[in-house]
C-alpha cells in the first residue's frame, strides 16, 4: 500500500509562481507541473493570488523609478480627459433638460412612452421619463443617444 503524496509539494508551489507571474495561462501551468488546470485555480484562489495583482507587480517592476512618476501623471491626465469626454457627452443630452411633466410611474408606462428610469426606486423622485420614444426603441431620442452609443473600435 502507497502513501498518498500531497499535491502541493514546495517545489510545485514554486514553480506555479513562477510559472504565474511569467504569464503562463492555467492550462499552460498545469501542464508544465502535472496538475489539471482547476486544481491551478482552485490553488491560487486559495493563495488570493490573481492576475490582476500579479500583472500589476510585473508591469510596476519593469519600469524605470524615474519613470514611475511620469506614468502616474500620464494615467492621471488621461483618467480627467476621459471623465471630461464623458460629461460633455452627457451635457446636450440630458442634463438641461427641465422637469416637463411627462414622467410617469410604472404602470403608466406603455409602447407609447419612453422608458428611462430616472432617479432610484428607493427614493421619492422615481419615475420614468415618458416622453415619445423612437420608433422600434424604448427609449425617447435623448435617452437612445445615452443608452446606444457606439464603441470606440466602430467608425
Amino acid at each position: 500500500m502507497r502513501a498518498i503524496e500531497p499535491t502541493w509539494t514546495e517545489e510545485r508551489l514554486t514553480l506555479l509562481m513562477s510559472h504565474f507571474e511569467a504569464g503562463l495561462s492555467c492550462r499552460q501551468i498545469a501542464a508544465e507541473i502535472g496538475v489539471s488546470r482547476n486544481a491551478v485555480i482552485g490553488k491560487l484562489s486559495r493563495l488570493n493570488v490573481t492576475r490582476d495583482t500579479a500583472v500589476r507587480a510585473v508591469r510596476t517592476n519593469r519600469v524605470a523609478p524615474q519613470q514611475r512618476e511620469s506614468v502616474r501623471k500620464l494615467r492621471g491626465v488621461l483618467a480627467a480627459m476621459q471623465a471630461a469626454t464623458a460629461r460633455e457627452a452627457r451635457k446636450d443630452v440630458i442634463d438641461d433638460w427641465p422637469d416637463d411633466g411627462q414622467r410617469c410611474s410604472i404602470f403608466e408606462l406603455s409602447k407609447e412612452r419612453c422608458r428611462w428610469p430616472l432617479n432610484m426606486p428607493e427614493n421619492e423622485g422615481f419615475g420614468f421619463c415618458g416622453r415619445l420614444p423612437l420608433e422600434g426603441f424604448p427609449y425617447c431620442p435623448g435617452h437612445c443617444r445615452l443608452a446606444y452609443r457606439a464603441t470606440s473600435n466602430e467608425s
